[in-house]
């Protein structure tokens, strides 16, 4: 009698990408889902922020070609069902390979996301290693120099616990660094961090992409639970001094005439730096969006007020309108944040002779009630 052959469908895998703040993890998913979808399959991005849906990463994301949806209101951390949903969502339209991120400084998606799938939904999902993106330049602040980068000291503990959850380090942004450089960080987290892999490359450039790739579809996660702190009083220190800045605003010439907005947002990321340094604040990430016509737009971020504006992509047109997104996480009030980025809106109309009208503003700190729902501070025009 022949044999029957039974042909079991083979489940998604999915991964979670965590790291501080302007580490790179969207241009790193971005990065990962590209050579995927070229060597193993429709790969797709989950793109994770609090509030409301108004954030740069998912409309940066959609700029590409790679299936992209969003999850938004809260962290992925504290909504299963929707996450769950979403997930099957992407597979529903093909998807093999999915990357998602958590939002901002946060852990804990190990137990939260991780094994919640592993109790909740077992077998459902394939999961591949728990990721950390690092930052080589944050990561001076917890080797031995404790570099002082003008972050609250209570950051420390919320870098080293990203880095403690994962099964994987991958140290990013190695194309801003010399070999000494690079070999005396990766030195560090060995050190630091002795039973995790860990692997180097550049997001932006494409160095050391596929072999982070290749990695990340061939292992799977350990889905074993860790004592990172998650909860402790060390870890509610440093989720005190954050706030979240999200706002969707439509800029107008009031003459109809062409500007050139590269030099309008320019201007606007160094209001806020000016305003935050005066503050005694600062922001581990501001990142603003706009798209122009076709294939055209702007992303561009801050990862502190002592840093250059890092550019993903400018506008290479000039236009009269254009609807601007501001995300910020920053080390400052909630409040401050707001009058900050007013003050330096109204800067900004005023040099170019524009029109300033928000669709929808909120900010909230992250120990705050009501940031499920809109934030302390929120309003839509």
């Amino acid at each position: 009698m022949a044999k029957v052959k039974v042909h079991v469908k083979a489940k998604a895998k999915y991964v979670v990408m965590s790291g501080f703040l302007g580490a790179g993890k969207t241009t790193s998913m971005i990065a990962f889902a590209d050579s995927i979808n070229k060597r193993y399959g429709k790969a797709a991005i989950l793109a994770n922020d609090l509030g409301a849906s108004n954030i740069v990463d998912a409309d940066y994301t959609a700029t590409t070609d790679i299936l992209t949806t969003q999850i938004t209101g809260n962290c992925i951390c504290y909504q299963h069902e929707n996450l769950v949903d979403k997930l099957n969502q992407l597979v529903s339209s093909g998807a093999k390979h999915i990357f998602s991120d958590i939002p901002g400084c946060g852990i804990g998606a190990l137990d939260n996301v991780y094994l919640q799938l592993e109790d909740r939904e077992p077998g459902e999902f394939e999961l591949m290693p728990f990721t950390c993106i690092v930052d080589p330049e944050r990561l001076r602040m917890i080797m031995p120099e404790a570099a002082q980068i003008n972050l609250p000291g209570e950051m420390r503990f919320l870098l080293d616990a990203q880095m403690a959850e994962a099964d994987l380090i991958v140290l990013n942004k190695k194309d801003l660094l010399s070999d000494d450089e690079l070999a005396r960080r990766l030195d560090y987290i060995r050190a630091a961090y002795p039973e995790t892999p860990v692997m180097a490359m550049s997001a932006l450039t494409g160095e050391g992409v596929e072999e982070v790739a290749d990695y990340l579809v061939s292992h799977k996660a350990a889905a074993k639970h860790r004592d990172i702190g998650y909860g402790s009083e060390a870890f509610i220190a440093a989720e005190t001094l954050l706030s979240w800045y999200n706002h969707r605003v439509f800029l107008a010439e009031r003459d109809d005439k062409n500007v050139d907005f590269n030099s309008v947002i320019a201007d606007l990321f160094e209001g806020i730096r000016n305003g935050l340094k005066s503050n005694n604040s600062n922001v581990p990430h501001l990142k603003m969006f706009a798209a122009g016509e076709g294939d055209d737009f702007i992303k561009a971020s801050l990862i502190g007020i002592d840093y250059d504006v890092e550019y993903a992509h400018k506008l290479s047109g000039k236009y009269s309108v254009i609807s601007l997104i501001i995300n910020a996480r920053a080390a400052a009030d909630s409040q401050v944040m707001v009058d900050v980025v007013d003050e330096a809106l109204n800067a900004v109309t005023a040099k170019y002779s524009l029109r300033a009208r928000t669709f929808f503003m909120e900010a909230f700190g992250m120990m705050e009630e009501g940031k499920g729902n809109g934030g302390r501070a929120s309003k839509y025009a």
